[in-house]
């Protein structure tokens, strides 16, 4: 249909180890460099007593006082841990969408996950602290659910049948993506004391402390990630156009829903325990395409790692850029994103690059 060249998919395959290896040193440079920068500097020399020493169980020479290890503990290591998952959750899910839809321009929020996501956090944050203890459950739950209603909803709207057409559910998700944008508008306006809150939520901004989040997403992350990965092969099949994917004995609606739910459990975990944050899984697929091919067994697992490395990289630059202050996470991937992708836009109406 002109949005995919199947014959494209398998290529760059003996670079497999290589895209691998690049991808798993770029992510462990950038959790070093997340660990290390902040509003309290930890010396890379320090960092490494530091952690030797936690590990052989005794205090450390160059921390006698135990303040880094407390730091690292306890605030940076669950950090990066978070942000590594959603950064993940965000990529390998946009991968997803883009084979699904056979669509360049497809990402995680395309059927209204952030949307809804963000009105079903917006609604609880009215009631109690997203950081309380009752909060760290109700409001991530609130989003999950408002991006599962919200996907139900766009599912429903675009159906034909018993089949749910590609062009139907991109119209669907923009609409009720608007209206589910419109309600949080109308409720925050309304709001008072966590009208910042909210702000901050749907900036991109919420990213939780603490391993109580780690913990909480761990598990829809896990499994959201782990299916992600295996749906490589019937994603490549898909390429060939969903007529020819029956013929080689696909399951076509299967797949699609299957992929839908997937992609869709992915980012709404994202968006609830750190909230709205763009771009992410629109930039790095398109980067592990162009460098390593389309081959989806290997292009969802690197966007991973991607994903996971870019959202490192663009929170040390939010906390850096006007420290001791934060600049939501979510402004700084819009700013390098929103470029990308008029760069995609109009490259995609020139070419058939896929």
């Amino acid at each position: 249909d002109g949005i995919n060249d199947p014959s494209k998919i398998m290529i760059k395959k003996d670079h497999t180890f290589h895209a691998f290896l690049i991808t798993t040193l770029i992510l462990l440079a950038s959790a070093v460099l997340s660990i290390v920068v902040g509003s309290v500097a930890i010396p890379l020399q320090t960092l490494w007593d530091v952690m030797v020493s936690a590990i052989q169980g005794i205090p450390s020479v160059l921390d006698p006082q135990g303040v880094y290890l407390t730091i690292l503990t306890s605030l940076r290591l669950p950090r990066m841990i978070l942000l590594m998952l959603v950064g993940a959750a965000l990529a390998g899910s946009g991968g997803a969408y883009q084979g699904l839809f056979r669509n360049p321009l497809a990402e995680p929020y395309l059927i209204g996950v952030s949307s809804g996501a963000g009105l079903g956090a917006v609604l609880v944050m009215m009631l109690r602290s997203p950081y309380s203890s009752a909060g760290l459950i109700s409001v991530p739950l609130a989003a999950f659910i408002g991006a599962l209603l919200t996907v139900m909803v766009v599912v429903m709207l675009a159906r034909v049948g018993r089949t749910v057409p590609t062009t139907n559910l991109i119209l669907a998700g923009v609409e009720v993506s608007s209206f589910t944008s419109a309600v949080t508008s109308a409720l925050m306006i309304h709001s008072t004391g966590e009208l910042k809150r909210a702000l901050v939520w749907l900036m991109g901004g919420a990213v939780m402390t603490g391993w109580g989040p780690v913990v909480s997403a761990l598990p829809y992350m896990a499994a959201a990630l782990t299916g992600l990965v295996l749906i490589g092969h019937p994603l490549n099949v898909l390429q060939f156009g969903e007529e020819q994917a029956q013929q080689l004995g696909l399951r076509v609606q299967r797949i699609r829903w299957i992929t839908i739910l997937l992609a869709t459990l992915a980012a709404a975990a994202a968006v609830a325990f750190a909230g709205v944050i763009g771009f992410v899984g629109l930039v790095v697929p398109h980067i592990i395409r162009m460098l390593w091919g389309g081959d989806y067994r290997r292009l969802i697992p690197l966007s991973m790692l991607g994903g996971a490395s870019l959202l490192l990289l663009t929170d040390v630059v939010a906390r850096s850029i006007i420290a001791p202050q934060e600049v939501p996470v979510g402004i700084i991937t819009s700013l390098l994103g929103a470029p990308f992708f008029l760069w995609v836009l109009k490259r995609s109406k020139a070419q058939n690059y896929w």
